[in-house]
């Protein structure tokens, strides 16, 4: 019987399109479309927290500069993105940072929702993923075979740090990411949440496998929506979506606090890229 991927070793072969390819097709018609000046992007799975994003911050729509909307956003002064509505689980993920690393973008944090594995942890609970188990098929592609993939350690403490100040519970650990969410079987529930997995979800390990891949910064906080071992019937949760404000706010300032050094032309990047495409939308 084959393993997966089905040709070993692919993940050190080298692959025939590049996203670069994808970064220089876009600035044949929008020659600024460029990330690297800015602190990062914050990926939002769920088109709910897109709108409270685009009600929140003073954004500036770029479209056609990757898959799905990405927002320019100017705060206190810096600047970073907003992605979404590109659709979900790992390869619609992974796409769409492959694409955000081709424009130039060193760090990426991922807000999401998940499904809980451990009985005291429910609805409007923040996890901030320590690790994740490999169960899709992306990461393997990228990645020799291994169990889990992390992210980056240091933007990952940066995202704790800035969850501290809110009123929100927040775990730190390792989650479960599958491409499957009708086949999560009670097998595997118990057995990860005997082993203390928190969560599952259907993009962390994809996104931190590109994330090594390419080296760049990625971290993920998930506000947990339902449960996996105490299962009931579906219901909108307010406190998932009070957590994943909280979870947005707390991104956007990691993203500012991890910079390295202060970019005093993101400001000014935002307002040229706003006054082009007033002149010439895409």
């Amino acid at each position: 019987m084959n393993g997966f991927p089905l040709h070993p070793g692919k993940h050190a072969l080298p692959a025939v399109p590049d996203p670069a390819e994808h970064a220089a097709y876009v600035r044949t018609t929008d020659p600024e479309a460029d990330l690297s000046t800015f602190d990062g992007v914050v990926l939002l799975y769920q088109g709910r927290i897109l709108e409270h994003a685009l009600r929140t911050f003073r954004t500036h729509p770029r479209p056609g500069w990757v898959r799905g909307g990405l927002h320019l956003v100017e705060d206190q002064g810096r600047g970073f993105a907003l992605c979404g509505g590109f659709g979900l689980g790992a390869p619609a993920a992974a796409l769409v940072v492959e694409q955000l690393v081709a424009l130039g973008t060193q760090r990426i944090i991922t807000v999401g929702t998940a499904a809980s594995l451990q009985h005291d942890l429910r609805p409007g609970a923040l996890v901030v993923c320590t690790s994740a188990l490999r169960d899709e098929g992306l990461s393997h592609h990228y990645l020799p075979p291994g169990r889990t993939a992390s992210p980056s350690p240091a933007l990952t403490r940066h995202l704790t740090e800035a969850l501290a100040p809110f009123d929100a519970p927040v775990t730190c650990g390792s989650i479960w990411t599958t491409d499957a969410p009708y086949r999560e079987t009670t097998t595997e529930v118990t057995r990860y949440g005997a082993e203390g997995i928190l969560a599952a979800d259907m993009e962390a390990a994809a996104v931190f496998a590109v994330g090594h891949c390419r080296t760049v910064a990625v971290s993920t906080v998930l506000a947990i929506a339902d449960s996996l071992v105490d299962r009931p019937p579906r219901q909108h949760s307010p406190d998932t979506e009070h957590a994943l404000h909280t979870a947005l706010a707390a991104a956007a300032q990691a993203l500012r606090t991890s910079t390295a050094s202060p970019l005093p032309s993101a400001n000014t990047r935002v307002e040229l890229l706003v006054n082009r495409s007033r002149r010439a939308p895409l």
